[in-house]
């Protein structure tokens, strides 16, 4: 056991990138795909930081709070993200990009509603909402790999 560890156990469980390097170079490639988008950079971090924080990955809420400070997140956006629906800190736009985030991150719970979808309508043009959905599938797809492998530390 250790003071940073109390279960003795190590976080790292397996290298994915290492052990399927094909499909690795596959997500990266996905990854950068959804990266080339007319979206702000500070929006995508903050979505990126919430999917991440639903789905407790501790390797993406660190790369991605990172991110997102130095795209131009405020602290109090940052310390607020969480609840962001009580936070004054959020644009109306910013406010319908994590309410699409939430529910399609959390979908298995319940289905994705037309008035969320009417929401980000009124916010987005229909290639803002494509790129917003294709930004979201991929952090979650990279929760799923890194908050169950724990491939990487968390730096």
């Amino acid at each position: 056991m250790t003071a940073a560890n109390p279960s003795g156990m190590s976080n790292f469980r397996l290298p994915v990138d290492r052990l399927a390097p094909h499909i690795m170079q596959a997500m990266e490639a996905f990854d950068a795909a959804a990266d080339k988008v007319s979206l702000d950079q500070r929006l995508l971090e903050l979505v990126r930081t919430r999917a991440s924080q639903i789905n407790a990955c501790a390797f993406c809420v660190n790369a991605h709070t990172q991110a997102a400070a130095e795209a131009g997140a405020t602290p109090k956006q940052l310390a607020t993200l969480m609840t962001w629906r009580e936070a004054p800190f959020f644009s109306e736009r910013e406010r319908a990009a994590l309410l699409l985030t939430e529910a399609v991150t959390l979908m298995s719970q319940a289905a994705v509603t037309d008035e969320v979808w009417a929401e980000v309508g009124a916010h987005f043009t229909e290639t803002e909402q494509a790129e917003l959905l294709w930004s979201i599938a991929v952090i979650n797809v990279w929760n799923r790999i890194a908050g169950t492998a724990h491939p990487w530390p968390v730096a």
